[in-house]
């Protein structure tokens, strides 16, 4: 008879009884080792190796005794796989689908005991999908009804969580004044209405020797007790809070705590601030359907190698285009202005990128997951809710899609090779409506290969894991090369090539140099990893030697 290999996969949502002597994880591995005992006849046998998740949603795929399992099946070393309830397994049909894809690969079905099914069989197959598209319509419905318990408690001005705002406490659904932050607050707002300028705030702060409110975080490091920057002035300034109101998502409602700054003072600054705001810097106008105007959006955001900042900057093309960079200020106010350890870095694309690589690091299972220190179930929940949802553009405005994203970088430092990317805790709890001192600091820091390649005056910049750029000319070229050299091992002569191909004489000589290039070389080409300045156009218009060694010395200065 042949030996059916079982293994038992355990998952519990949260960490509630985990402690415990025998746990919910105990007693569905129990539970599926008496039903394996009692196929003995058939064949089954119990594996000894234990596959437990416990405190990790179904939701992702992203779990140590899932993925150990997943890879023993690769391996063919499991036929048989048991769960207490299907949706230990998974809770989404996407997820389950590609499950199904790796067990038919690896000729491997599971068994829920406590269903009366198994996908051995299409029934079992059939009964399962059904199973699935409730255990994900369950989760979908929960994560709406605290989504909309949310929005319905703010819309009645209660205090729903997050970080409690400077001159505040928390006061169970609602919020209490506490002195003497509140005098703080008081202050700014004081000095904003006199000088009508928020740097001119910060440095007024500064000269007053204010500090932020000291907090302990939930990892044990206390943070706090720092000068106010400039960004969090901003953010005091802005806060409807302040005013007596709750703030959900880009609606305000009118709330039941007492305001700390009168409401029609708090309104008239906010037409003051958004005033100056139009008069910051722009590079380009209003287009013909009226797009808003270019902003430098990580400025004062980005340093180089040396510590210099990166600053906004221009030029202008024949036709009066203007084109954004980031330099580092060395460069632009002349002390400096040849330093090779200088950037000079296209803006829309660095933007786009910077977007796109804090995008996918909140996308990823490890910070929906983590993020929140101590994070129910039902949070997690409502927390990749949340992040699909935010960032995208208004249907009918001309916003930017990366614009959030943009605003949640804090600071970001680039060197050679690398780029380093940190998340503003604090501007990350307010847009996910987070107590400050529950974010899981450690997951804010995101580092990432960087590439900087030029192609004669084109930059081109990739950040991550990105494929690299092919440059399918120079690659074309460097295959005709080795075309034409091999005709002319065979006796062919160039005119006699010329005559075949349909190309000039010239031509061959020119490309047909490209053969004699190092393997190594070519190889880089094809992945797109070859020497930034390496092109036809520099190898047609140079003169290289035909020495392998001398070559990579050559173009490693390029």
């Amino acid at each position: 008879m042949k030996k059916i290999r079982c293994a038992i996969y355990t998952r519990k949502s949260s960490e509630d009884g985990l402690e415990q002597e025998f746990n919910s994880l105990d007693a569905q591995y129990e539970a599926c080792a008496a039903y394996i005992a009692s196929q003995k006849a058939e064949g089954w046998v119990l594996l000894p190796e234990r596959y437990d998740d416990g405190g990790i949603s179904g939701g992702t795929m992203e779990r140590s005794g899932l993925q150990r399992l997943l890879a023993e099946i690769d391996r063919g070393t499991v036929d048989q796989i048991l769960v207490y309830k299907i949706d230990r397994l998974t809770r989404s049909l996407a997820d389950f689908a590609k499950m199904v894809e790796r067990l038919d690969a690896a000729g491997t079905s599971f068994v829920s005991v406590t269903q009366s099914f198994n996908t051995a069989t299409s029934m079992g197959r059939l009964t399962l999908n059904m199973l699935l598209s409730f255990a994900q319509f369950e989760r979908e419905v929960t994560s709406e009804r605290i989504r909309d318990k949310i929005a319905a408690s703010k819309k009645k001005g209660l205090w729903m969580g997050a970080t409690v705002p400077l001159g505040y406490a928390a006061d169970g659904r609602s919020l209490k004044i506490a002195e003497p932050d509140a005098d703080v607050i008081r202050t700014i707002y004081d000095l904003y209405l006199q000088y009508r300028n928020a740097r001119i705030v910060k440095e007024a702060v500064d000269t007053k020797g204010m500090k932020t409110s000291v907090r302990t975080l939930c990892s044990g490091r206390v943070k706090g007790g720092a000068p106010f920057s400039y960004g969090h002035i901003h953010y005091i300034l802005t806060n409807p809070v302040y005013a007596g109101r709750i703030r959900h998502h880009a609606k305000v409602y009118p709330g039941q705590h007492e305001p700390l700054i009168k409401p029609e003072i708090w309104d008239d600054i906010q037409e003051q601030l958004k005033s100056d705001s139009a008069k910051g810097r722009t590079f380009t106008k209003r287009n013909r359907n009226g797009a808003k105007p270019s902003v430098s959006r990580l400025a004062g955001k980005m340093f180089d190698q040396t510590g210099d900042r990166l600053t906004p900057s221009h030029s202008k093309t024949s036709k009066g285009r203007r084109l954004r960079y980031y330099v580092s200020h060395r460069l632009v106010r002349g002390t400096a202005p040849r330093d090779p350890s200088g950037w000079r870095l296209p803006a829309p694309e660095l933007e786009e990128k910077v977007a796109g690589l804090i995008r996918r690091h909140m996308s990823s299972p490890e910070f929906r997951t983590g993020i929140i220190c101590g994070a129910t179930t039902d949070e997690t929940a409502e927390l990749g809710t949340k992040l699909s949802s935010l960032g995208e553009p208004e249907p009918g405005t001309s916003d930017d899609a990366h614009d959030f994203h943009l605003a949640l970088a804090g600071r970001i430092d680039i060197a050679p090779g690398e780029i380093r990317v940190s998340i503003s805790a604090e501007h990350l709890a307010s847009v996910l409506d987070l107590d400050q001192t529950r974010v899981a600091e450690d997951l804010l820091e995101i580092a990432s290969p960087f590439q900087h390649r030029k192609r004669g005056v084109e930059t081109k910049l990739i950040i991550g894991n990105e494929p690299a750029e092919i440059d399918e000319t120079l690659l074309r070229n460097i295959a005709g090369a080795h075309r034409y050299f091999d005709l002319v091992r065979s006796g062919k002569t160039f005119g006699e090539i010329a005559e075949t191909e349909a190309v000039s004489k010239r031509r061959i000589q020119q490309l047909i140099e490209l053969a004699f290039l190092a393997p190594d070389i070519i190889r880089s080409v094809r992945e797109g990893r070859q020497p930034v300045g390496l092109t036809s156009d520099w190898l047609m218009r140079h003169a290289f030697t035909p020495i392998w060694s001398e070559q990579r010395e050559q173009f490693s200065a390029l």
